[in-house]
């Protein structure tokens, strides 16, 4: 049997194919810098997975959100 809800792995993408005009018409540089969000994204599918968001996009903003914090925090301690 199929699932009738498409995970969360399968619904991210669907976004990010969404998106795509929109990376087209970055820059390189940009367009290199959001791939790189789509990247945070992929880290944290697993647990945008178990918290079952009905929006992918909330599990998305939630895990650049966290990669971003994350980053801060490591340059903080450099300094």
């Amino acid at each position: 049997m199929g699932r009738t809800v498409p995970t969360y792995r399968m619904a991210s993408e669907s976004l990010f194919q969404s998106w795509n005009d929109y990376r087209r018409a970055l820059s390189q540089e940009d367009r290199e810098a959001f791939d790189r969000l789509s990247d945070k994204v992929r880290l944290h599918a697993s647990a945008c997975s178990v918290a079952a968001f009905l929006d992918p996009l909330e599990g998305a903003l939630l895990s650049i959100l966290l990669e971003q914090e994350k980053e801060l925090e490591r340059l903080r301690k450099r300094a």
